[in-house]
């Protein structure tokens, strides 16, 4: 199963990271799977730990995507790094192993700690199409432009008949990135 999630990690020198990123959870382990070069990667491997962050604001995907990586933060319990304010729950992680690949390393990671601040009611059609926009923006090297505009058209259906304020916004973020990388 993938989880798609919000990764915060810390860099040795104490500067936090947040990233959005589809974590692998078989059993009992988390696998983190970043494609190098990569921050959450670095981070990791530097101090052994992160905190995996779930929350429904999926403004944090978009922003993050787009260049707003400016969320509060708050100390986590048992790990030296952060997890967002505005998650609803978080799980911190410690580094097992690592199995090391030249594009797409995996790191192994288990939980010591989780905390549930406020209950999650699921994602609403608009909270989806957001989700699957932003996993489209973060692959626009990848992808043909014919599958992501497809995609798009589908998504925009749920996202005009269930989107508030912060869908919307996240939306306009993620169609700003998504127009100024396409070929002319």
């Amino acid at each position: 199963m993938i989880l798609e999630t919000i990764v915060t990690t810390q860099s040795a020198e104490g500067l936090a990271h947040i990233a959005p990123m589809g974590v692998h959870v078989a059993g009992d382990e988390f696998i983190v799977m970043p494609f190098k070069p990569s921050a959450t990667l670095d981070n990791l491997l530097a101090t052994g730990c992160a905190v995996f962050n779930h929350t429904d604001d999926v403004r944090v995907f978009a922003g993050c995507l787009t260049g707003r990586r400016d969320w509060p933060l708050s100390p986590a319990e048992r790990v030296a790094c952060p997890r967002l304010s505005v998650t609803l729950t978080h799980v911190e992680l410690e580094l097992a192993r690592v199995e090391d690949d030249e594009l797409r390393p995996r790191l192994y990671c288990r939980a010591i700690h989780q905390v549930q601040h406020g209950p999650f009611q699921g994602y609403n059609r608009a909270q989806f199409a957001v989700l699957e926009a932003a996993i489209l923006a973060s692959r626009l090297g990848r992808l043909p432009w014919s599958k992501i505009d497809a995609e798009l058209d589908y998504l925009k259906i749920g996202l005009e008949k269930c989107a508030g304020e912060r869908e919307l916004q996240a939306w306009g973020w993620l169609m700003e990135k998504i127009e100024a990388e396409r070929p002319a």
